[in-house]
């Protein structure tokens, strides 16, 4: 166990109970634990292997690479459409942790073996994201922004692409690009 993130199981939560059989599950299957993105993640060496998380509706275990896993039990979830590589295990009592313990060892060696293999997802490159017609205008009517696009990390594209596309009306496209073409002058993420 790490001290430094005996802070996350320690705040009072709606799941304190399934945040720690879920600790110890992972501790169990001889993994680091380290605090990242305010989360408790695990990792093999220097990989992140699975993560913690605590929602308002569920906890989870996220599997950083879970897109490569067997899913043998059909437990694993993508959490969206756009999220490419990672899957997560819900919970919504702790019964479902302790009855699922060994699957979830399973998973977990099965994640570990996947990072000793040195196996990585097949990512979608950011020119595979579609760019709505309000954004590509601004793009071609400003050339400053189109450089400062195009200096934004891969990840920091394909979410201003994806947000940017999302809504159905043309209106509400094209005043997304408005709102956040300073953000990306300024080479910050949608979220910075």
């Amino acid at each position: 166990m790490n001290p430094k993130v005996d802070f996350f199981f320690d705040k009072a939560t709606k799941w304190q109970d399934e945040l720690e059989a879920m600790r110890t599950i992972a501790l169990e299957c001889q993994l680091t634990e380290e605090l990242k993105w305010g989360n408790p993640c695990y990792m093999y060496q220097d990989s992140n292997v699975v993560l913690i998380h605590a929602f308002k509706e569920y906890c989870a275990f996220l599997f950083f690479k879970g897109a490569l896993m067997k899913d043998t039990d059909g437990i694993l979830i993508q959490q969206s459409e756009n999220v490419q590589a990672a899957r997560h295990i819900r919970f919504t009592s702790l019964k479902e942790i302790v009855d699922l313990k060994p699957i979830l060892k399973t998973y977990i060696y099965q994640a570990i073996e996947i990072e000793k293999a040195g196996l990585k997802v097949n990512l979608k490159k950011t020119s595979d994201f579609p760019v709505s017609e309000e954004f590509q205008k601004k793009l071609n009517e400003d050339p400053e922004l189109k450089k400062a696009f195009e200096a934004l990390t891969p990840g920091r594209q394909r979410a201003y692409l994806l947000h940017f596309s999302q809504p159905k009306q043309a209106k509400t496209r094209e005043a997304r690009v408005e709102k956040h073409t300073q953000n990306i002058l300024d080479g910050k993420g949608l979220n910075d």
